[in-house]
């Protein structure tokens, strides 16, 4: 299994022992979209959704599944988070929303997975919210944009 820190030499899954890692400044940004029919994109931007601000309910549904990604995702460790930032922006006329999500933390293991688990979950919110409207949403491309911090240190996708 070489190369995946997830497994031992037998091939069992376990947690990864961090506690010889150097604690260091870590962040993390992720970014994906959902599109949607322009008329519920309409309907988001103007803020008169029956079920209330889409947005600023997702960007507060995504904050609180970055602390709870130790939850979902059985090897995770748990991390006490110092800064999160969820924010979307409006693509009307690719009719989606951008969700880019930020985590930072200082402590002995990346903040990679709880970046991605606020965006999933931000989009998902707003499939939620909207879907009475258009089921036909599609949530996408969610990638890790960059990381920075411990051992591996900076990287950033092309």
């Amino acid at each position: 299994m070489s190369g995946l820190t997830h497994f031992n030499e037998s091939g069992e899954a376990h947690m990864v022992d961090i506690g010889e890692k150097s604690s260091t400044a870590r962040r993390a940004v992720v970014n994906g979209h959902i599109s949607m029919n322009p008329a519920t994109l309409a309907l988001i931007m103007q803020g008169n959704h029956k079920k209330g601000d889409v947005l600023g309910i997702s960007r507060i549904a995504g904050i609180m599944a970055t602390k709870r990604t130790a939850d979902l995702i059985p090897l995770c460790h748990p991390l006490a988070l110092t800064h999160v930032s969820v924010d979307f922006e409006i693509d009307e006329p690719n009719n989606r929303i951008e969700c880019t999500v930020a985590t930072e933390t200082k402590g002995q293991t990346g903040v990679e997975m709880e970046a991605l688990t606020g965006a999933q979950v931000a989009l998902l919110t707003i499939y939620d919210m909207c879907k009475a409207v258009d089921r036909g949403m599609v949530i996408g491309n969610i990638r890790l944009l960059e990381k920075s911090g411990g051992k591996s240190g900076h990287w950033k996708k092309d």
